[in-house]
Parts: C-alpha cells; sequence; structure tokens
C-alpha cells in the first residue's frame, strides 16, 4: 500500500535558465574558433548541465505502510515521534541557523516548504529530517495516517479514561503517540 509519492522534480523555469547560462559560457568559450568546435561545446556544456538537473530530480518521497523513504534515506515508521508541515519561513529557518547538523536533510532550492519528522528518542546522530516538498500538508497527513494504526472497532475505554483530560494531567493512552505541536524547532530538553 502507498500512502503517498512525490517525485521533486525541477521546474522548467529552471531548464530555461540553465540554456541561457549555456548559450552565454558557450559564447564565450567558442569565440574565435571553429563552427564544429562551437556545437561540440554547447552540446557538452548542456548535456553536462542536463545531467545535474536530472539527477536532482531522481529524488522521491514515498510513505509506505511500513516505512517512510526520502530519495536514499529510509526510515521505519516506528521510529517516528511527530511530523510538522513547515510553511515557506519556517523551512528557511530550519535550513539555516537553526538547522542541526546531525539531522537527515532531502532539500531543494526550487522548494519553499517543507515536513519536519521528529525521530522517536531525538538521537543524537540524526535527531530529525527535514524534507523538502510542495505539498508539506498532504505529506504531513499521509505520514500521521500510516503512522497512527487504523482503528479495527469500536474503541471501548473504561470510565476514568474517558473523561476530559483539559488540565494535562494524566499521562498518553498506551499505544498512542505524541503530537508536536507550535513550532518544530525548539527540542524538548528546553534548548533551542
Amino acid at each position: 500500500m502507498r500512502g503517498y509519492r512525490e517525485r521533486l522534480r525541477v521546474p522548467f523555469s529552471w531548464w530555461l535558465i540553465l540554456t541561457g547560462c549555456v548559450l552565454l559560457l558557450g559564447t564565450t568559450l567558442w569565440a574565435g574558433l571553429s563552427l564544429l568546435t562551437a556545437v561540440i561545446i554547447y552540446v557538452g556544456l548542456e548535456a553536462a548541465c542536463a545531467l545535474a538537473l536530472l539527477g536532482w530530480s531522481a529524488a522521491t518521497i514515498e510513505v509506505t505502510d511500513r516505512e517512510l523513504r526520502a530519495g536514499r534515506q529510509r526510515m521505519p515508521l516506528a521510529s517516528i515521534a511527530g511530523v510538522t508541515a513547515l510553511d515557506a519561513g519556517q523551512t528557511l529557518a530550519l535550513r539555516g541557523p537553526r538547522a542541526d547538523p546531525a539531522a537527515c536533510l532531502l532539500l531543494r532550492p526550487w522548494l519553499p516548504t517543507a515536513v519536519y519528522v521528529e525521530v522517536a528518542g531525538r538521537p543524537a546522530e540524526q535527531p530529525y529530517w527535514l524534507i523538502a516538498t510542495r505539498h508539506p500538508a498532504e505529506l504531513a497527513a499521509a505520514i500521521e495516517r500510516a503512522v497512527l494504526p487504523a482503528p479495527t472497532g469500536p474503541a471501548v475505554r473504561p470510565a476514568a479514561q474517558a473523561c476530559d483530560d483539559s488540565a494535562g494531567d494524566r499521562a498518553a493512552e498506551p499505544g498512542q503517540r505524541p503530537r508536536m505541536t507550535g513550532t518544530a524547532f525548539g527540542r524538548r530538553d528546553g534548548n533551542a
């Protein structure tokens, strides 16, 4: 079962800009040489740049019933502690000044929004994933649907647990995953 799949393709405008740069650089390199040399220069530059853009476009994000895949990285769904869809400003902050060097990042310069995925236990070697996406709300919802098990029948709770816990003094119910609220920037230990 697939819950979500997105390929991070390079937008068409980047191909146009690249072609303009190739024409400018190719003309500079070609100046004073033969026409055959010019063709070789233009074709060679365009092919090299096209390979680079195609390589960037190869990254995919996929949510399955067992794992989250972001590019070459894979994470079992059981390792996900929380997920938050980020807007452009939050994504920019986590890409730059508030970034953790140990985090797993799948970013593309043409995608201003991302999804923050917190790893359970916040291990020092990989405390979170930051995944660029065109549809952050949809990706976050797909991850949450995959992480939280579907109810198999009517939920029967004892009367003591069915009460409202607006004071927040009761621990989470067994099997319930914590959900991140607010911003995804602060650590749970209080450090920024």
